[in-house]
Formats: C-alpha cells, structure tokens, sequence
C-alpha cells in the first residue's frame, strides 16, 4: 500500500442499493472523476476533482467500520491509477466482501481476483450508447453483475437484444434491468418482462425507497 493514493469524492456508509447484494449495510468510496455524461446521472459532483487520500487511510476506515460490505463507486473508479491497489488492498485486508461499479469503458480486468464487478452496459436513453469496451463481455467472470439502467420503451428493446445476442445471462452472475429514477414506471417495466419472460431481473434501486443516498 506504501505511496499508493486515489483522489476521492467521498466516503459514507448507507444500505447498497444496485446489485445482488442489495439491502446489506454497505462502507461506500466514491472516487472522483468521470470519463462519461449520462443525460440521468445523480452524482454530478463526482466529475470533480477529490481529496488524494492513501490507499491505507481507506482500508483501515473500512476494516474498522461494521458494515459487512464495501463498495467502491464513482465517478468511474478504473480511470484511477492506484485503483487497482485500492481493490486488491479492501479485499486482502478489510475482511469485507468488496464490489466495484465500472461504467464498461475501461479494462475490466484491472478487478482483482476475489473484487466483484458490476458492470453498467450504457443504452441509448443515457446519451452514451456505445461507450462499453465490447472486449470487457469476454473479461466477466462468475462472480460478477451486469446492469441496464432503462430510460423508456426503446431501451428496454435495446437492452434486451443485447442480452440475446451475447447470451449474457452466460457470462456472469446475474443480469439486471432498472428503471431511470424518477422516470420510467417500474410497473411497465414488469409487465414487458414478463411478457418476454425475460431472463434479466427486475431491480429498482432500493436505497431510494425511504431516501437513504
């Protein structure tokens, strides 16, 4: 961990909301700096420039927090170069189950062994479509998730066709299409599930259920 540093946005401990593992207390590290604009993005703030902190200040913070989970979000978190330091040390260390959120444009296999990813494949409705490094399907392992964040009807048949035609469900973990907040009704959203018998799985971010952040 010696020299190793990443410029964070902010720390703070709320109910992980996103992935398999939501409703589980979560010790969150958001770091700073973004390489996409999504038109839906609620954390604008972590496109600015953070605090440089010591790998070794956030491990210890982590191992001695109660959470049973760490999260290290963004921003994009793989556009830092001490990243991969970060991860390797929160899973090493901490005692914690650790999972990073990666927007798809960068290396995925900068995740260390043992780190789940969950990766956020960009549709249309989020205004950076095409953004995903295509290789980073062939880099998901069995630990990992993949997300689709779904503005409207036309994302919904986008996201869906891009299931199939890589046979998604195959590659990783779990599969998970969300609707924008506030935005699409996660009511309709069901029903096409459902009608497609989709093998995707429903999620609605539930740390915004009772307003947690």
């Amino acid at each position: 961990m010696a020299n190793h540093t990443v410029n964070v946005c902010e720390t703070f401990v709320s109910i992980q909301g996103e992935s398999s593992y939501a409703g589980l207390a979560c010790f969150f590290i958001r770091l700073a700096g973004c390489n996409l604009r999504c038109r839906y993005c609620d954390t604008v703030y972590a496109r600015e420039p953070g605090r440089e902190t010591p790998v070794e200040t956030l491990v210890e913070r982590v191992r001695t927090d109660r959470a049973p989970l760490c999260e290290i979000t963004g921003g994009e978190p793989l556009l830092q170069a001490d990243f991969p330091a970060l991860a390797r040390a929160l899973y090493d260390m901490s005692g914690k189950t650790v999972l990073v959120e990666t927007n798809g444009s960068c290396d995925l296999s900068l995740v260390p062994d043992g780190v789940v990813a969950v990766m956020d494949v960009k549709c249309p409705g989020s205004g950076e479509a095409g953004s995903l490094d295509e290789r980073n399907l062939a880099r998901l392992r069995p630990c990992d998730e993949v997300k689709f964040v779904l503005s409207d009807r036309a994302d919904y048949d986008w996201a869906s066709n891009f299931v199939a035609r890589h046979d998604l469900t195959s590659l990783c973990h779990a599969v998970f299409f969300s609707p924008v907040w506030p935005g699409l009704d996660v009511q309709n959203l069901a029903a096409w599930m459902l009608r497609d018998r989709s093998p995707a799985r429903l999620h609605v971010q539930m740390h915004r259920l009772w307003g947690v952040r």
